[in-house]
């Protein structure tokens, strides 16, 4: 186990807002661990892909995607995950990624809805890197839609389709069809990662179709309700900034997007979207749209069952 508590004091201040403060000072020790249980190092060597978080040298933290054939990622001992793989082109990891990177690593599962976390330190090796666990713990299943990716190494393109300050229209439609997008944020200090709670969180986010509203280089999505880490939350509230990511399924197009990201507490919009317990609000500073080349090829989607309840944004 962490030495010390398992949560910086961004997460802390949000968990003690919604009064779950010292439910999770006694959780997140039991859960947040400094080494993957047996479970989680069989879990991602069955993935043909992993999400990625990182940080520039800026401190702009960027969501990325690594895949390739089940077993590009080994776990030799449970500090230590190998992943025998390349960014892919135009990907912000080609320039993030160096010897003693902060990263975050979500590995997903869609079609069985599992997921699990860690962050660590990036060592580079042949033909990839190995990462050194800093905290690792499990995620639950909610909002997931089941859809099962499959390797696929012959997909061609990638092509930078779009580049820039803003979003173009090709992008905002991509957005707007939406049932998933990733997130990737960070603690200022990620860069040097003192302690494993000051690092990179990459995490998942999912919804209905038209869950993410686009107002112009506004994006805002609702918040529901979740494990109550606050990790996404808790990073933006000490360094508003995020990374996200967003993959269509069926042509294999990936857009990335940096944001200055704030978390909306109350108020109408709000008030406007059933389910939601908050807001997050993410003011998009650069948009990268890439077109083809992610080698993997997605089977057809089920809806997460916890969206059953949930609300739509108001059509005008």
């Amino acid at each position: 186990m962490n030495a010390g508590p398992a949560f910086h004091a961004g997460e802390q201040a949000l968990q003690a807002r919604v009064g779950v403060q010292a439910q999770m000072a006694q959780i997140g020790p039991r859960v947040m661990r400094d080494h993957m249980p047996e479970q989680h190092r069989e879990f991602f060597g069955l993935l043909p892909f992993v999400v990625v978080g990182s940080v520039d040298t800026h401190g702009q933290p960027w969501a990325s995607v690594l895949a390739g054939e089940p077993g590009f990622m080994h776990s030799p001992d449970p500090t230590r995950l190998q992943i025998r793989a390349r960014p892919l082109p135009h990907d912000p990891l080609n320039t993030t990624l160096h010897d003693g990177a902060a990263l975050g690593l979500l590995g997903m599962q869609p079609h069985t809805r599992r997921r699990n976390r860690l962050n660590g330190t990036a060592h580079l090796s042949d033909g990839g890197l190995v990462v050194e666990v800093g905290q690792s713990f499990g995620n639950c299943p909610k909002y997931i839609q089941a859809r099962e990716p499959v390797w696929t190494p012959d997909v061609a393109g990638g092509l930078a389709a779009h580049q820039g300050p803003g979003l173009d229209e090709a992008s905002r439609a991509l957005i707007r069809a939406a049932d998933t997008f990733f997130i990737a944020t960070a603690h200022p200090e990620a860069v040097a990662v003192h302690e494993p709670r000051h690092g990179v969180d990459v995490s998942h986010r999912g919804g209905a179709p038209g869950f993410v509203k686009v107002e112009g280089e506004r994006l805002t999505v609702p918040d529901f309700a979740g494990n109550q880490f606050f990790n996404t939350l808790g990073n933006i509230a000490v360094h508003p900034l995020a990374g996200l990511l967003f993959m269509d399924f069926e042509r294999g197009d990936r857009l990335y997007l940096a944001a200055r990201a704030s978390v909306v507490w109350d108020g109408a919009e709000l008030a406007a979207f059933d389910g939601a317990q908050r807001l997050l609000r993410l003011d998009i500073t650069q948009a990268l749209r890439v077109q083809g080349g992610l080698p993997l090829r997605w089977g057809s989607a089920e809806r997460s069952p916890h969206l059953a309840n949930m609300g739509y944004w108001p059509s005008r």
